[in-house]
């Protein structure tokens, strides 16, 4: 499953590869596949990512959120900042993951 990108086309695949870096540690898989980010905007001064966690009390939030700005940062111009927007609606459910994560889990 990918996710809403709005923004030049040709920033679309590195911020894609950029997140799909990003593993979360609890389940092994990259943050794209496990459906954790819900959109992309980039505009003239900011990538803008709406991302989610599988729950709140997540203990690894701000490692998955500090990899996503760091991976960001090495693929995006540097006149763009990074905003990652920690959101909880829509709730993520096992339906966000990609179906190679779902055979990966063995769902």
């Amino acid at each position: 499953m990918t996710f809403p990108y709005e923004g030049p086309e040709a920033l679309r695949q590195p911020v894609t590869e950029a997140l799909s870096r990003v593993v979360d540690p609890e389940v092994s898989l990259n943050i794209v596949d496990v459906g954790l980010v819900y959109g992309v905007t980039v505009d003239a001064d900011t990538v803008h990512v709406r991302m989610t966690m599988t729950s709140a009390a997540c203990p690894v939030i701000d490692l998955i959120i500090e990899d996503a700005e760091l991976e960001l940062d090495k693929v995006v111009p540097e006149h763009l900042k990074i905003r990652t927007e920690l959101v909880w609606e829509p709730p993520w459910t096992p339906k966000c993951m990609s179906e190679d994560a779902k055979r990966f889990m063995g769902w």
